[in-house]
């Protein structure tokens, strides 16, 4: 069942005839799937793409071989070509991509520890990019950032 804050923006995006779409990699599609919970959201879900390991951010997503070399996978960099890719392809007034560390390993370091999300959303011609770090085990992370995602959405429709 999906928290408060996905009811609420779900919701909101109702009243207001918007439509969402997700490039997810963390959070491998639950994301897209807590939007489909609630109660007529046929009306504002397109849908998303699951490009978990960094082959599909290439191949599917368009991200430029060697940028995820540069920056890794789990990067604002390649979460905003995510984005910007995904919503490229994709007929939504909302397109949010996310990345990050819920386990350890990948691109984990002092600056990058695990917990650390990045979280990239297109609403017209706005751009929001945000960089989180949230604590807990692998589902608690990536509940808290599907509902900063709400949050952001939200703050801004």
């Amino acid at each position: 069942m999906a928290s408060h804050k996905v009811n609420a923006c779900c919701q909101a995006l109702i009243e207001k005839n918007l439509t969402i779409s997700f490039a997810e990699s963390a959070s491998a599609g639950k994301m897209c799937y807590e939007f489909s919970t609630v109660f007529n959201s046929g009306k504002i879900l397109i849908g998303g793409i699951v490009s978990y390991h960094s082959s599909m951010k290439e191949d599917l997503l368009h991200i430029p071989w060697g940028t995820i070399e540069k920056y890794s996978a789990e990067s604002a960099e390649v979460t905003k070509l995510m984005a910007q890719n995904f919503c490229r392809y994709i007929s939504s007034d909302i397109c949010v991509a996310l990345t990050g560390l819920t386990t350890p390993g990948g691109s984990e370091s002092e600056e990058k520890p695990v917990g650390t999300i990045f979280i990239h959303i297109i609403i017209a011609e706005k751009e929001i990019a945000r960089h989180f770090e949230f604590e807990g085990n692998p589902e608690s992370i990536i509940n808290q950032a599907i509902d900063a995602v709400a949050e952001l959405i939200l703050e801004e429709i």
